[in-house]
């Protein structure tokens, strides 16, 4: 059997919690051979504030035509923090000429624990550059805000709104995670098509521990999708991930704590 590759663009979580680190792990546990193109470092003092490094344009660039051109025969790609509009707008470029298949995009805005303020200039890359490329795009309630232009996202009604908005972008599908802010009693997340909508929901915890959660569910789905399995079945084994991840979350110190992927290896995946 040939080992199946996949390559993700995004961010460096320094802590190890979120971004490359969870998406290559992620890859692993799925049988994946993981490869990465680095687009920002993130640091965090000892207050735990957040500091962003951009990696120059041109170091980006080189490390996606290593994979795409040096190595080639990609069976799925992932993006995460791009971190400007320029690099949204180069990866597009980069993943339009290497006619890049199975493609999920998690249109990541802010580092999660921080209150930074999105730049408008970077939704607007996202929606004529990248998003409609996307076999999958996977925002959470903020994002599917920002890209559908509602102003928030609180009920199923609202999700579903959002979910056609961003269709109308050009993806193949739009998976919107709610998560427990959705469901009463169950988490709620939502797929769809341009035709159906699939509502799936899982167990809801009662945790704070959920860093990296929406890197470890796309990496999940970019893992499936290079395996060969429908984008259904791939959504459907990336919500069961992620949900023993966070069933199984832990304190990484006082101020983090990220979603355990490795809960996963009692399964099969």
């Amino acid at each position: 059997m040939t080992l199946k590759r996949a390559l993700t663009i995004a961010g460096s979580d320094s802590s190890g919690g979120a971004g490359i680190a969870a998406d290559l792990t992620t890859f692993h546990e799925f049988g994946i051979y993981g490869m990465s193109a680095i687009t920002t470092i993130v640091s965090m003092d000892s207050a735990w504030n957040h500091h962003v490094f951009a990696v120059p344009m041109d170091v980006v660039e080189a490390q996606i035509d290593t994979i795409l051109q040096g190595v080639g025969a990609i069976s799925a790609v992932k993006t995460g923090m791009l971190g400007s509009s320029a690099m949204i707008e180069m990866v597009a470029r980069k993943l339009r000429e290497y006619k890049v298949c199975n493609l999920v995009v998690d249109p990541v805005m802010v580092c999660k624990g921080t209150d930074e303020p999105l730049h408008p200039e970077h939704t607007v890359s996202y929606r004529e550059e990248l998003v409609p490329l996307a076999t999958v795009v996977t925002p959470n309630l903020f994002e599917a805000a920002q890209l559908s232009g509602m102003k928030s996202i609180s009920t199923l009604e609202e999700v579903k709104e959002a979910a056609r908005r961003i269709k109308a972008l050009g993806p193949q599908y739009v998976w919107i995670t709610g998560g427990g802010a959705i469901g009463d009693k169950t988490a709620v997340d939502v797929l769809y098509d341009g035709k159906d909508f699939h509502i799936l929901g899982a167990e809801k915890f009662d945790t704070a521990h959920t860093h990296g959660a929406g890197c470890t569910s796309s990496a999940a789905i970019c893992a499936g999708l290079a395996l060969g399995r429908d984008v259904l079945t791939a959504v459907k084994d990336a919500k069961r991930f992620v949900t023993n991840a966070i069933r199984e979350s832990f304190p990484l110190n006082n101020f983090v704590g990220p979603v355990n992927r490795y809960a996963n290896r009692r399964e099969q995946f």
